[in-house]
């Protein structure tokens, strides 16, 4: 069966189950409240988002909620301050929007963001 989900309004309506809607949506609120300019698209099956470069993406799995920072040095680099969450090479894996520190998601993505532009500008 080809993959229908074309929009994040349809991967929330169509993937994320009932008890995860509100705390996924509260990250993509988040995001787009930190990255405003930031492209959102669904990439890889999840919600994806860009600016100069891929930023970060999240994912509702079988047993938790995930969010990809699609820059790993930077994400490595803030590993400290997530030491009480289950975090792997590139994403922080968490059962409830609480868990996360809307400060160090603020950080992590604002340094993405700069690292996108600066590679972006050595380009030009």
């Amino acid at each position: 069966m080809a993959n229908t989900i074309e929009t994040v309004e349809q991967y929330m309506d169509q993937v994320v189950p009932d008890n995860r809607k509100h705390d996924l949506t509260q990250l993509r609120n988040l995001i787009i409240q930190i990255v405003p300019n930031a492209i959102e698209s669904i990439k890889y099956g999840m919600p994806y988002y860009e600016l100069n470069g891929s930023l970060c993406a999240f994912a509702s799995q079988k047993n938790y909620m995930s969010l990809y920072f699609l820059n790993t040095p930077i994400l490595q680099k803030n590993i400290d301050s997530l030491r009480d969450l289950n975090v792997g090479k590139g994403c922080i894996r968490f059962r409830n929007i609480d868990q996360l520190s809307i400060t160090v998601i603020q950080k992590i993505l604002e340094e993405s963001v700069e690292d996108n532009l600066s590679r972006y500008n050595d380009h030009c």
